[in-house]
């Protein structure tokens, strides 16, 4: 097996909305803002090679939507997908699994492409990964998340017949290798692969934990639909993480690819930082 950091660019949220009730004096200090109180972020996805496959995680926010939706994101940076793939001797059509954490824009965005107008799966040659649970809260969602779910980017796989469900079970398997863990505090059955890595586990983090910055626990994204549920689970995965030293994977942390966590005075903390090729 190997595991490959795949870089789409950067964009910018508020800062405000993704510390949540944290005060602008303390998050800062980590994720410094514009002048208009916005925060760089990475959408770093992650390849895994394994046996005759090639899984993608996440696929970034993509390109087709129109200049009006990217003018609120400030995207920049000069990695795309198809640049990270290439850097790794990869196009789009080698990719078997698009793995989708969840279908918030930024995450789902880069699985389907228009072109000529029309709108089709970006990886022809792949399956596509969600599940049913996940999938029914995105195509009918809530009235305060319902702009990070966009049809465009989700019903077109679907209608492709590349969709498949994986059970909403903590642990199931997805190779021999990868099993996925769930989330259900950012948003409903947010999957998490946890990755068997050269004797130590991988654990994608998707938005459970955005950065380094919010490894305090009361550090949870005013996005989170159930914030309560996302600080209980904070506290399970946290310490599961420490006790066992498992390495996360940072998917919108600007700096920092890895990170592990410690026990110390102030709780839960970071110990090391280091990027993905380095393990």
């Amino acid at each position: 097996m190997k595991l490959h950091t795949i870089d789409t660019g950067f964009f910018k949220l508020d800062g405000g909305a993704m510390f949540g009730v944290v005060p602008k004096a303390l998050w800062q200090k980590t994720n410094p803002a514009d002048d208009k109180n916005l925060c760089t972020w990475a959408m770093r996805c992650m390849l895994i090679e394994e046996g005759d496959r090639l899984i993608l995680v996440d696929t970034g926010i993509g390109n087709k939507q129109d200049e009006k939706f990217f003018s609120h994101y400030y995207l920049h940076g000069d990695a795309s997908l198809d640049s990270s793939l290439a850097a790794k001797g990869f196009h789009r059509d080698d990719i078997t699994d698009v793995f989708l954490t969840h279908l918030h824009f930024d995450h789902v965005g880069g699985a389907v492409e228009r072109i000529n107008g029309n709108l089709a799966p970006a990886f022809k040659n792949a399956t596509y990964w969600s599940n049913s649970q996940h999938w029914d809260w995105a195509v009918n969602p809530n009235e305060r998340e319902k702009a990070s779910f966009l049809k465009d980017n989700i019903l077109p796989i679907q209608e492709s017949g590349q969709l498949k469900f994986i059970d909403a079970v903590d642990g199931v398997a997805f190779t021999d290798d990868v099993k996925i863990r769930f989330a259900y505090g950012h948003t409903d059955a947010m999957m998490l692969p946890q990755i068997s890595y050269k004797g130590k586990q991988v654990l994608y983090m998707a938005d459970l934990l955005p950065s380094v910055g919010h490894i305090p626990l009361p550090y949870v994204m005013a996005y989170d639909m159930f914030p309560m549920k996302t600080l209980d689970e904070r506290k399970l995965y946290w310490n599961e993480a420490a006790e066992k030293e498992y390495i996360l994977y940072l998917e919108h942390d600007p700096m920092n690819e890895c990170c592990t966590l410690q026990h110390t005075e102030k709780g839960i903390r970071v110990k090391d930082v280091f990027m993905l090729k380095d393990l």
